[in-house]
């Protein structure tokens, strides 16, 4: 980031109708490293006054309008608006502020000129403005614009730092072991830490005497194995079954249960030295363990100790706000809002009734955190009930209302221990004052967490469908290509063996076991999942099956976001949210996206308001008459007939001067979006004898033709035209498109080329494409369509000929629409001719898009717009919308033909 630059840029120029995108989105780019910024910032927010009218900017995020206006206008000074009335910039945007819903007002309104910046406070909307002027912009200053990460609260650092204990513990620890790897003192190891972490939390907040645990072992310390030998034998022994001649201080220890000091064969290593230190003065004398969070510090815990995560070295958890986006809608805000309707104690007293009777599942529990959470939230919710009815503060929500399933060993106990944790801290919640000992131990024996695979085994075994309420659950994130074998014939036993069954997520057992699980009963799941198994043909593989089979419908739906595991180590994935449930449909569903709430009648499993219906790979296009897409030229050459540089193909042609005639122009997608050159060999109209008069051509077709005959038969077979591609497609004229592209780009970059350019097969081609054909498809309308149905390469877009283009429903324009979109279709050729020498790559990135580009875009969609029948202001979601309805209607009339 440099703000000097961003400064001198913007220093004498500034147009309100060319340069306010580009300003504010460099704004937030520039200066508060915000990397796709068009996610943050809406312009031209359409507002309903008198008139139809349009806000400059606005932040949706902090509810921020900005009216912007050209250099040369005074912000202080009054205009003459379109309805006759004299205000100034800032009465400008207030009359858009009074007008808009309460929920998108914020606390701010921004005026600008580029010159300067000007801030007014709407808690003070009489008070002058906070004036910045463009030289004294700092980031400092503008920070409030977009909500940055939430501070961490106390209770979050205390678990982070709990876990960083953990973790100095473990290490320690380990090196006592003779064979730390080994699986059995693995266990026993992990065994030891969680009961080492109960025995310092229990001494700290109130479930055992003050200090107990620590002044039990700092005196032992010579002997501090066999003390803590001693001491777990006893934890698991009632009172009356103590050897009566027991030292008092291990008397004093009250009876624990639970399960969690049962096992007395665990391997235990000598202590001395570091890890009693540690123990002793880091994790007991310097540390309070009573303010860690359970939901967090549990899974904290677990990732710091399991094996299969320590290698990234790195703490995860969920954040609690996250956790939250899951249960709120799945059955919290239901509940709460039971709770506001209450208007008796009856009432009050049948939903109590109603909130100690609810089960839930999570059958990838992992450390516990959303049953965790989910209980805290009952609890709490409990709470607010006593309180009204004015009761004996006693909870009556139980632990034993939540299920898990868990394959690794450790995080089942960890899970068990965060929610004795939890149970501990509720207790304490509502009545300070109770004696923790008296009401929380021996602690119940909470066999509802199992170690087992979710994937294979019964769930009713865990718990029956008829007694379960809600299955809530954040399955691992593993997708298709980097499952082992075991996880692929799990998949297989469920699905099938077929070519879909290899290319779907691991997450999709889940999907598929909850959905048989759910059929025929009320149960509501919700998954959190990548993001993956929205998107392209893997849609159709992993849901198909569950509508055909089980009747599966969505509920609510969160479209794709960050889930961020807010720790030392960022564990940044884009997902989603998926509500879903047996049987009948009916009521509005929600989606949850990027700009608020919306209401759906149906989600489909694209997580759009549309009908159930799959955009599955097709041969030919939707509609008949659609020019045909091909996929471009493999080489297959092992990049022998590939030169890859200017020097390359200096050198090559210095050596080599014969072979100028046959070398063209090689374009992948990456070469077409940002105008690298790179040339190729292209032999096919060369003749044997001119082969064998260029013999460094010749060395390279040899080099071809062994690296053929080195792959599977296929490739074998193109030994015999190693002078030749795979495939010879050479078309005159031809559109190409791209296979992968940004995600930050709003537009794939689509463009013609001629014969003199070899499209490689990283790009798709359109042979008999026209400008209509153009237009259409570089439109919003299309781009929407592919942004929804397309695979992703990480999160770039994936195009497909036979997934994206021949699913899409075009248009059915009039002769006029047909030639008012050639003519918009032609004013963004002339933009891109007017800015030529920039790569598609800057020319269609979100901070650099020329304005008469931009400009040229927009009329175009407008017009494709039109030809459908909309509006020009639809926005992307309605539209996608519109677009699955024209394509089963579609697929309704060929299956009926």
């Amino acid at each position: 980031m440099n703000i000097n630059d961003f400064i001198t840029r913007w220093q004498n120029k500034g147009d309100e109708k060319s340069d306010t995108q580009s300003f504010w989105n460099e704004l937030l780019h520039d200066l508060l490293e915000i990397d796709n910024p068009t996610l943050y910032i809406d312009y031209e927010k359409r507002v309903e006054l008198s008139h139809v009218s349009f806000i400059d900017a606005y932040i949706p995020s902090t509810r921020i309008i900005i009216e912007q206006k050209s250099r040369e206008i005074d912000p202080s000074k009054p205009q003459t608006q379109s309805d006759g009335t004299t205000l100034t910039p800032f009465e400008q945007a207030k009359r858009y502020y009074d007008w808009l819903p309460a929920s998108e007002r914020g606390r701010y309104i921004i005026v600008s000129n580029f010159r300067e910046i000007r801030i007014h406070d709407m808690e003070t909307p009489k008070a002058p403005p906070v004036i910045i002027p463009l030289e004294e912009i700092t980031p400092e200053k503008l920070a409030f614009l977009v909500l940055k990460d939430k501070p961490l609260s106390q209770e979050v650092k205390l678990s982070i730092e709990a876990g960083k204990l953990v973790r100095k513990l473990y290490d320690s620890l380990s090196e006592r072991y003779i064979n730390p790897n080994d699986d059995t003192s693995q266990k026993s190891l992990n065994v030891f830490c969680v009961r080492l972490v109960f025995l310092l939390y229990a001494e700290d907040s109130g479930l055992f005497p003050k200090s107990l645990f620590h002044d039990y072992l700092k005196p032992r310390q010579l002997v501090a194995r066999d003390a803590l030998k001693k001491l777990f034998t006893v934890l698991h022994q009632k009172r009356h079954q103590r050897d009566p001649y027991l030292e008092s201080d291990l008397q004093a220890f009250p009876y624990v249960n639970g399960g969690l000091f049962k096992d007395n064969n665990i391997e235990l290593p000598q202590l001395d030295g570091e890890p009693l230190r540690i123990i002793l003065e880091d994790m007991s004398e310097k540390f309070n363990w009573s303010g860690i969070n359970p939901t967090i510090f549990g899974a904290i815990f677990e990732s710091t100790l399991n094996p299969d995560t320590r290698h990234s070295g790195g703490m995860h958890y969920t954040t609690i706000e996250n956790i939250h986006k899951v249960i709120d809608p799945l059955f919290l805000d239901g509940l709460k809002q039971e709770l506001n309707n209450c208007t008796t104690p009856n009432n009050l007293k049948a939903l109590r009734k109603k909130l100690t009777a609810l089960t839930f599942l999570d059958p990838a529990c992992g450390s516990g955190n959303f049953l965790t959470e989910s209980y805290l939230s009952l609890c709490r919710l409990e709470m607010d009930i006593v309180r009204q009815l004015g009761e004996i503060p006693l909870l009556q929500v139980s632990i034993k209302q939540f299920y898990g399933i868990e394959i690794n060993d450790f995080a089942v106990a960890v899970a068990k221990t965060a929610l004795w944790i939890a149970d501990i801290q509720m207790t304490k919640e509502i009545n300070p004052n109770a004696k923790l000992e008296n009401e929380c131990l021996p602690l119940e024996d909470n066999e509802n967490i199992h170690e087992d695979n979710a994937v294979t085994t019964d769930w009713a075994k865990v718990i029956a469908p008829d007694k379960l309420n809600y299955i809530i659950s954040n399955p691992p994130f593993l997708g298709y290509s980097v499952r082992n074998k075991k996880q692929k014939e799990e998949l297989e036993a469920l699905y099938g063996k077929s070519q879909a069954t290899g290319k779907i997520d691991y997450v999709a057992g889940w999907y598929y076991k909850a959905s048989e699980f759910i059929r025929g009963t009320s149960i509501k799941a919700a998954f959190v999942s990548t993001n993956s198994i929205t998107q392209g043909e893997q849609v159709g593989y992993v849901f198909k099956p569950l509508l055909q089979k089980f009747d599966v419908h969505i509920d609510f739906a969160y479209q794709p976001f960050m889930w961020d595991s807010e720790a030392q180590e960022k564990a940044q994935v884009h997902c989603v949210i998926i509500c879903f449930a047996h049987g009948v449909r009916g009521g509005k569903k929600r989606i949850f996206g990027a700009k608020g709430v919306r209401l759906a009648d149906c989600i489909n499993f694209y997580l759009v308001d549309g009908p159930e219906v799959f955009a599955e790979s097709r041969v030919y296009p939707l509609r008949a008459g659609t020019p045909l897409m091909r996929a471009g030229n493999r080489a297959a050459d092992g990049g022998y007939l590939i030169i890859n540089t200017p020097e390359e193909l200096a050198d090559f042609l210095k050596h080599e001067p014969k072979a100028e005639k046959f070398i063209r122009r090689y374009m992948m997608g990456y070469e077409f979006i940002n105008d690298v050159p790179r040339w190729c060999l292209w032999l096919v109209d060369a003749t044997p004898q001119e082969l064998h008069d260029m013999p460094l051509v010749m060395e390279r077709i040899k080099l071809c033709s062994e690296d053929r005959l080195k792959g599977a038969a296929d490739r074998q077979k193109l030994a015999k035209t190693s002078w030749l591609f795979r495939e010879t497609l050479n078309p005159k004229r031809y559109l190409a498109i791209p296979k992968t592209s940004s995600e930050n780009r709003f537009y794939i970059p689509i463009a013609w080329l001629d014969e003199s350019v070899i499209p490689g097969d990283g790009l798709l081609i359109v042979p008999d494409a026209t400008l209509y054909d153009f237009g259409v498809l570089t439109s919003r309308v299309h781009m929407g369509w592919m942004r929804r149905v397309s695979g992703r390469l990480e999160m770039s877009y994936r195009y497909s000929a036979r997934v994206t283009y021949n699913t899409f429903a075009w248009p059915s324009p009039t002769p006029k629409q047909r030639a008012k979109i050639e003519g918009t279709a032609r004013e963004v050729l002339e933009a891109r001719e007017r800015n030529a020498g920039s790569s598609f790559a800057s020319l269609y990135s979100e901070l650099t898009m020329p304005p008469d580009l931009r400009r040229a875009h927009e009329r175009n969609d407008a017009a494709v717009c039109e030809a459908y029948g909309w509006k020009r202001d639809i926005g992307e979601e309605e539209i996608v919308s519109r677009l699955f309805e024209l394509y089963y209607a579609v697929l309704e009339d060929e299956r009926r033909r």
